[in-house]
């Protein structure tokens, strides 16, 4: 285990009352062996590959086999395609093509669009369960227009679209009852374009898709103006209430009005999760949860996902330096711009990597979350009854009860029992709760926050 990750979990767990079924857990051998198997030296060699290509602008030529987005596309599919030859026939690799018409806005003329994917299979035919991890292909220099400028990209999101493609290369020679797809997404820095394309193909071809990490510069370690060097730090960012909230027919905002869930959204769940599980397995790194969709003036492939009430965070480095982010390559005053491989960390890279190695792998071999969790509000009483349902799919050794304090930012104790229902010494006033379902390896499902049961 993190020593830090246990450091940490002992001393925030210190002031509350001690229970017998609590449990801290363990890595997983075959997960931690996974993440053993990432490399900084791969990584590199992704995000030079991508550099050679001069730009990888959404607009640049798509007919030329050594320059722009059409050969930096085919590039990652022939990657992608190395990798299913070692996956026993469980990953397929495609571009996902489509026309988009011109908007007058960043789309000038019709654009020939494509996002590169490689589909992972699950191996379990009951299991629907859909995970995606995605980093943006595209890149560009300070006018966004401009399509014909070298644009190395290798940070913003060279860095990203190499992780993706890293995960790919390990995790393909490896089985889980999900399925995960990778993606490396077009028209970022166009508007999201890629982004909207494929959620919006969630939601008409009706995937059960549960969980999307987005990577999006990822793999620089220091900052300018603040001049500050870290590479211990990754940020989460994530939504706290539902982003398709304001469209729901229903009674849940009055219902997260009235039991203050207002910070237990789907995205921020899952940064929750991704917090404690990448820590488990990535020494030597802290995930910050920042407590916003994105950035000021900024925004990401994972933001269409959330407005169509998906799970889905964005992964970023610490520290921006915006001297090699949407700049023209030059030198000015002794300081030069650009976004060049050799202002990055490919260490600090490969475990921002493992980050969502570890929190994919364990979602994809964990159950499916528990059904129908309730916890019981008819009577005053200073203990909390919760009460659930087995998962639907997967074989489960039991369930983790997660507790935490109202104003705590992440989960502070777990109860383990085999049982579909757990009575704790603990005021359901004053804490909140959910329940998650635990394989026979010990992966935990994303968590579920009860229901109050009236009746």
């Amino acid at each position: 285990m993190n020593k830090r990750y246990a450091f940490l979990f002992a001393l925030l767990t210190a002031s509350l009352p001690s229970v017998a079924q609590t449990t801290i857990v363990n890595r997983d051998p075959q997960i931690a062996d996974l993440v053993s198997q990432l490399s900084a030296d791969s990584l590199r060699s992704h995000i030079n590959g991508l550099v050679s290509f001069g730009t990888r602008h959404t607009l640049s030529t798509t007919s030329d086999p050594k320059k722009g987005i059409g050969a930096a596309r085919q590039w990652i599919l022939g990657k992608f395609n190395q990798y299913a030859r070692q996956s026993g026939g469980r990953l397929t690799a495609t571009i996902d093509k489509w026309t988009l018409p011109a908007d007058g806005r960043r789309i000038d003329k019709p654009a020939d669009m494509g996002n590169v994917m490689a589909t992972l299979k699950g191996t379990d035919p009951a299991d629907t369960r859909v995970f995606i991890v995605q980093g943006h292909m595209d890149s560009r220099v300070t006018n966004v227009m401009n399509r014909d400028a070298d644009a190395p990209g290798a940070n913003d999101d060279g860095s990203g679209t190499a992780a993706v493609i890293e995960l790919c290369r390990v995790m393909s020679k490896s089985q889980f009852p999900a399925t995960i797809i990778f993606v490396a997404l077009t028209g970022e820095e166009q508007g999201l374009l890629g982004a909207e394309h494929l959620s919006e193909r969630a939601v008409t071809e009706k995937w059960n898709l549960e969980a999307v990490l987005n990577n999006d510069i990822m793999g620089s370690n220091n900052s300018n103006e603040t001049n500050i060097i870290d590479n211990t730090r990754l940020r989460v960012f994530s939504e706290g209430l539902p982003g398709n909230l304001l469209k729901d027919t229903t009674n849940r905002i009055s219902q997260i009005r009235q039991f203050g869930n207002e910070n237990d959204g789907k995205a921020r769940s899952l940064a929750r999760y991704l917090k404690e599980v990448g820590e488990r397995y990535v020494d030597n790194l802290e995930v910050v949860m920042v407590y916003r969709n994105d950035r000021y003036l900024r925004g990401g492939d994972h933001t269409p996902y959330v407005q169509r009430g998906f799970a889905a965070v964005r992964l970023t480095e610490m520290n921006e330096n915006y001297n090699h982010q949407h700049q023209d390559l030059r030198t000015e005053n002794s300081t030069e711009y650009g976004d060049y491989p050799k202002f990055m960390d490919f260490d600090y890279l490969r475990k921002n990597t493992a980050v969502n190695l570890a929190t994919l792998a364990n979602l994809a071999k964990a159950p499916t979350v528990p059904q129908k969790v309730t916890v019981d509000v008819r009577n005053l009483t200073n203990s909390t009854a919760l009460y659930w349902q087995a998962p639907q799919v997967g074989k489960v050794k039991g369930y983790y009860v997660l507790m935490r304090e109202t104003y705590w930012p992440f989960w502070q104790k777990k109860f383990f029992t085999t049982k579909l229902g757990m009575t704790l010494p603990y005021s359901k006033d004053n804490y909140y709760f959910a329940v998650q379902a635990v394989s026979e390896d010990g992966n935990e499902s994303l968590p579920v926050l009860p229901v109050p049961n009236l009746r």
